[in-house]
């Protein structure tokens, strides 16, 4: 399988690294690493959400650790993209609970009301469509995760209803 290779202008503002420092502030100075997760965090939502290799090796050298430091915390969470993504990421739970109350299948609907495969982007930009590990909330299944928020009790009518909220541009994606 050809890997594509994406391009991505680093920004690292004042006020991104402001906000940096005062996340590594939180540690003693010899546990600089323990910052990573939110750094992470902050550098992706400052970036379009993915981080380039470029990004990594940049947080890497900020916090004073070996890139592949960052690459093995990047590569294992689905919560940080390697890639450019859509703008509406519909990240729907495939784990047991979400699975025995027909997730698959709202994926498959999902996938073929947008016309994309599990991973791919729409044409416009707008919507990509993957499965992740549990989200927590088996409670509410079928679930998943848009933004910062999760749709609980999904079915074809709310995945309807939430893809017409993306296109008008009227759902909230982050509590910020």
């Amino acid at each position: 399988m050809e890997r594509t290779y994406h391009k991505q202008e680093i920004n690292m503002t004042e006020a991104l690294m402001t906000r940096i420092n005062e996340l590594i502030s939180h540690y003693p100075e010899d546990k600089r690493k323990s910052a990573l997760l939110p750094v992470l965090h902050e550098v992706q939502d400052a970036h379009e959400n993915w981080l380039s290799i470029e990004l990594m090796d940049k947080v890497a050298e900020i916090l004073l650790i070996k890139p592949i430091e960052v690459y093995e915390v990047v590569s294992f969470y689905t919560m940080f993209n390697q890639k450019p993504i859509g703008k509406y990421m519909f990240e729907f739970c495939q784990t047991s609970p979400c699975c025995l109350n027909g997730v698959e299948n709202l994926m498959d609907y999902t996938c073929e009301k947008l016309g994309v495969k599990i991973g791919e982007i729409t044409p416009d930009g707008l919507f990509e469509v993957r499965g992740v590990e549990c989200l927590g909330a088996c409670g509410y299944a079928p679930m998943m995760q848009l933004g910062d928020f999760y749709k609980e009790h999904l079915n074809e009518t709310k995945i309807d209803q939430l893809i017409d909220d993306c296109k008008n541009n009227t759902i909230l994606l982050h509590d910020k």
